[in-house]
């Protein structure tokens, strides 16, 4: 069982670029290329180690879409992963302060857990919990991945409190095969 002041990792996956039919919002699939960026952020947190123990996903038909997607780059690379994943509604049009709550009620047994959302909220959690030396640059584009070290519970996460550990976008990431 995790201590309370043992650490944790706390992943900000902004959704992968979506499509624009002629739908809601909340029902936008996935763009071609957020098809194929998804899967690549999957591989790069497998690779770098930040596989996730918990996934709180939008309920968003686009953010849902990016994590299967993502969770099948992930499993290429780590075959047993498998996180426990919750498809929650709050995290639709969440403002940070949501998010910052929803943050606070992860279950302390996971060490590392991650938020799949949207903007501005999502960037605007990493800019928050961030400690001003270290915060991630301004921009958030889309399927855009921010990883904060928190110090103690999750319980305890406050603004300024986090470290920036990574901040990656897919443009700057290998392709794999296919």
């Amino acid at each position: 069982m995790a201590t309370k002041d043992a650490g944790r990792t706390l992943v900000l996956l902004r959704h992968a670029k979506s499509d624009w039919p002629d739908v809601a919002d909340y029902d936008r699939p996935l763009a071609k290329r957020g098809r194929r960026d998804a899967p690549v952020v999957g591989r790069w947190l497998g690779d770098s180690g930040y596989g996730p123990d918990a996934v709180i996903c939008s309920t968003a038909r686009r953010a849902r879409e990016t994590w299967e997607l993502a969770a099948g780059g992930l499993t290429a690379v780590d075959p047993g992963a498998a996180p426990v994943v919750r498809y929650e509604p709050r995290v639709y049009e969440a403002t940070v302060l949501g998010l910052l709550m929803l943050v606070r009620e992860f279950d302390d047994a996971w060490r590392t857990a991650m938020i799949i959302g949207h903007n501005p909220s999502l960037a605007d959690l990493a800019t928050g919990l961030a400690s001003p030396d270290g915060a991630p640059p301004q921009a958030f584009p889309t399927a855009a991945v921010a990883v904060l070290g928190l110090a103690g519970s999750w319980a305890e996460a406050t603004p300024g409190a986090a470290r920036l550990l990574a901040f990656v976008v897919p443009a700057d990431l290998p392709r794999g095969p296919g």
